[in-house]
């Protein structure tokens, strides 16, 4: 009898610890890097936000401009993938695109590019003095190359990952797919 019981007692308590266990993430766990303490930007209709606007939601944080070939149009899509995905928990997913570009991606051709790949996506601005400081706090870079109109900006290209109270818990890399964001969303949302 006292078996059982012990066998009970072993079974309740490895319940109970995988249940306090850090969830497994297959982007890169960031939650104690401190990376991350915030902004303040203009959206592209004008009004001032920080990141405290988004608490309440899972958001995902991604440095970009309207202008970019290739890192910016796929991770939007890949990211148009995972809300849909999500289904109704989507309502409570808030994707933040941050230009590193001011100097072209105003507020009104944030509003025509941004919410092109998803409705509920909000785009971002600022001055440079702004997006320079969002970008150092996130530990990303941005730089632009060439000095015709024509120009292009090399930026950070992962996305970061927000809990529902504000702090910064994942990194998730280039191309990693849909997929990806769509698991460790739904990790954050189910906390």
């Amino acid at each position: 009898m006292n078996s059982i019981v012990r066998g009970c007692l072993i079974l309740i308590a490895t319940i109970l610890l995988n249940a306090c266990s850090k969830p497994e993430f297959q982007g890169s766990d960031i939650s104690e890097a401190n990376i991350g303490s915030g902004f303040e930007l203009i959206d592209m209709h004008g009004q001032k936000r920080t990141l405290a606007d988004f608490q309440g939601k899972v958001s995902v944080l991604f440095f970009g401009y309207t202008s970019c070939p290739d890192v910016c149009p796929t991770t939007l899509a890949e990211l148009r993938t995972s809300m849909a995905a999500l289904g109704a928990k989507a309502k409570e997913v808030q994707v933040l695109f941050v230009s590193v570009d001011p100097e072209r991606d105003t507020p009104a051709l944030l509003s025509q590019y941004v919410p092109a790949f998803h409705p509920s996506f909000i785009g971002l601005t600022g001055s440079k003095t702004q997006i320079d400081t969002a970008v150092k706090n996130y530990h990303a870079v941005y730089q632009k190359q060439g000095k015709d109109k024509n120009y292009t900006v090399d930026h950070t290209a992962g996305s970061y990952l927000i809990d529902r109270q504000g702090k910064t818990r994942v990194l998730i890399n280039y191309g990693a797919g849909a997929a990806t964001f769509t698991h460790d969303i739904q990790l954050l949302l189910a906390e």
